[in-house]
C-alpha cells in the first residue's frame, strides 16, 4: 500500500465499521471513565472480545473506580471477570493498580504514557489505548490486529507489535493516530482475519498487497 492510498482506505473503513460489532473497550469508553477503560484493556489481554465485554459489565456493576474495587473481596472480583484469561492473576493486578492509583495519583488514571507504563502490568498497548479512549489524547495502540493488517497491507514491514508502533509513529500522519486501532480491530475481527481472511468481501482489496496471505475466502 502506498502512503497516498491510506486516506481512501480509512474512508472505506469508516463507512464499513458502522455495520460491524463495536469492540468491547470502545463501547466501554463511551462511559467517559478512564479507570473503566484501563481495566477493560487489562481484561482483554489474551481474551476474546465478547468475553471481555461481558466480564467488564459484570465487574463495573460492582466497582467503577479504584476505591470501590479495593473494597471488594478478591473472590468476588474473580467470579465477576471469569472466564477471562488468567483471571486470578488479573484480579491481583487490578488490586495492585488500584492501590497505586490511590497512593500515587489521587485515585485518578494518569494521562501521560510514561506514567501509565509505571503501573505494574500495564504495557504499551494498554497504555496507548487508555490515552486514546480514556483521555482522548493521541496515542498509537498496536495490538495483534493492527500489527497483522499494517504488515499485510505492506504499509509497514515489521516483526513485532512494538516495531509496528514505532514505525507507525514515524509514518502514520498524526491525524489518524486516535482512530487507527478502532478501525483495524473492527476490520480484523470481521474481514481481515488472521487465518483465511474474507478477501472476496473486502472493499479495499485493491490497495492491499496481501503479504503473508496464503489462503483466503
Amino acid at each position: 500500500m502506498k502512503p497516498t492510498d491510506l486516506p481512501v482506505v480509512l474512508r472505506h473503513l469508516r463507512k464499513s465499521i458502522k455495520s460491524w460489532r463495536v469492540p468491547a473497550v470502545t463501547k466501554i469508553s463511551r462511559q467517559r471513565n478512564p479507570f473503566m477503560v484501563l481495566v477493560s484493556c487489562l481484561l482483554s489481554l489474551r481474551t476474546r472480545d465478547e468475553i471481555t465485554d461481558a466480564a467488564s459489565k459484570r465487574l463495573f456493576v460492582l466497582a467503577n473506580s479504584p476505591k470501590k474495587l479495593l473494597r471488594l473481596d478478591p473472590k468476588l472480583v474473580e467470579k465477576a471477570i471469569y472466564p477471562v484469561a488468567f483471571y486470578r492473576n488479573k484480579t491481583l493486578r487490578l488490586y495492585e493498580i488500584s492501590g497505586a492509583l490511590i497512593d500515587d495519583n489521587g485515585g485518578k488514571v494518569p494521562d501521560k504514557l510514561d506514567q501509565l507504563l509505571r503501573l505494574k502490568g500495564v504495557g504499551r498497548k494498554t497504555a496507548n489505548l487508555t490515552l486514546v479512549l480514556g483521555h482522548n489524547k493521541p496515542g498509537i495502540c498496536v495490538d495483534i490486529h493492527v500489527h497483522r493488517i499494517a504488515n499485510r497491507w505492506g504499509y509497514v514491514q515489521t516483526k513485532s507489535p512494538h516495531e509496528t508502533e514505532m514505525a507507525l509513529r514515524y509514518k502514520l500522519p498524526k491525524r489518524y493516530w486516535m482512530e487507527i486501532n478502532n478501525l483495524l480491530v473492527s476490520f480484523g475481527q470481521n474481514i481481515c482475519k488472521p487465518q483465511s481472511p474474507f478477501c472476496s468481501k473486502c472493499n479495499i482489496l485493491e490497495y492491499c498487497e496481501q503479504i503473508g496471505v496464503n489462503q483466503y475466502r
